[in-house]
């Protein structure tokens, strides 16, 4: 009698237990069948904000669906974690953070650091944007190796703009002079790349560090001059700017962002929407339009965003916790 009754309540279990996953499956099938949101902290015009609108425009043609990026920058990427964190867990609110929200100093804000999957279950990468070195063309400095020369020359005498301490922009600078033993002078900006990018321009400031896209404009009316790129080798694209690692061996910086969906959306939604991104990254259109802003992308499952993003705290946390008493 016993036996049976275990049984019983075993099929009853796994009866249950099929039922949610049929209607899972079901659900899936179906999704979406609105719009979607993606939370995102970025400031209008960054990097981050136009790889994330581009990934938006992507799905949306593929699901034949809205698809709305929706900024909350500020406070480390607190905001927009707690946005994200809040939001219904079926696949209608997916959030898209970036390596400054992973490796945020724990005492700057609440909810930042995020930690996967702890946080956010993880769904795939989506781009990722090398650091470049622009300086004021008054500067009189051409080549990343004759700005080390000035500022071991002249210590003290370069600025540099940073548009977020703790963020990577901040993080590259603080590296590059630790292994070259340089000082820059660093002038904290609050209210986002523009008006640090505005002040490098006018020669207010000696030289920034930024994703292109940040600084194209500037770029582009000579106002600010590209000495090189934080990436391991020279990029189609901007053929002519020497990466640092040419003279820093090893010397690597790149910002990126990864999908992830609050905790408890349903698997088959994951799976989804992570085989949907893998597409879309990998499509020459893809590539060519993140190509044209500095920005690169390829595919990971969720199992390779989750490692790849540890793997990125283990390289950039201890050096934050170097210099916070700076």
């Amino acid at each position: 009698m016993n036996a049976v009754r275990i049984w019983s309540a075993a099929a009853a279990i796994w009866l249950g237990m099929g039922a949610i996953s049929s209607a899972a499956y079901a659900q899936a099938s179906g999704y979406p069948s609105k719009a979607v949101t993606i939370i995102a902290d970025a400031a209008p015009g960054s990097t981050p904000d136009v790889d994330a609108r581009f990934v938006a425009e992507g799905l949306g043609k593929m699901w034949g669906r809205q698809v709305v990026v929706i900024e909350h920058p500020g406070a480390f990427g607190s905001i927009a974690a707690r946005a994200a964190a809040e939001a219904a867990p079926d696949g209608y609110t997916l959030y898209m953070p970036a390596l400054a929200t992973f490796v945020a100093p724990k005492t700057a804000a609440p909810n930042v650091p995020l930690h996967l999957p702890h946080d956010f279950i993880p769904i795939g990468f989506t781009a990722e944007n090398p650091m470049f070195v622009a300086v004021n063309p008054s500067l009189g400095v051409s080549t990343l190796p004759e700005l080390i020369a000035l500022a071991k020359k002249k210590p003290g005498s370069i600025s540099i703009a940073v548009s977020g301490a703790g963020r990577l922009t901040d993080l590259t600078g603080r590296l590059l002079q630790q292994r070259e033993n340089v000082n820059f002078v660093r002038v904290p900006y609050n209210s986002g790349t523009a008006a640090a990018v505005s002040d490098v321009a006018g020669g207010r400031v000696s030289m920034i560090i930024e994703g292109y896209s940040g600084i194209a404009g500037a770029v582009k009316g000579k106002q600010i001059k590209l000495i090189a790129v934080a990436s391991l080798k020279r990029l189609p694209e901007f053929p002519d700017v020497q990466p640092v690692a040419d003279t820093i061996p090893g010397f690597t910086a790149t910002g990126w962002q990864v999908l992830v969906a609050p905790n408890g959306t349903p698997q088959p939604i994951i799976s989804k929407v992570s085989t949907d991104l893998s597409k879309l990254v990998s499509s020459p259109d893809f590539q060519k339009r993140l190509a044209s802003i500095g920005s690169y992308s390829h595919a990971m499952t969720p199992d390779q965003a989750l490692a790849f993003v540890k793997q990125q705290q283990d390289t950039w946390l201890p050096l934050l916790q170097n210099a916070k008493d700076q």
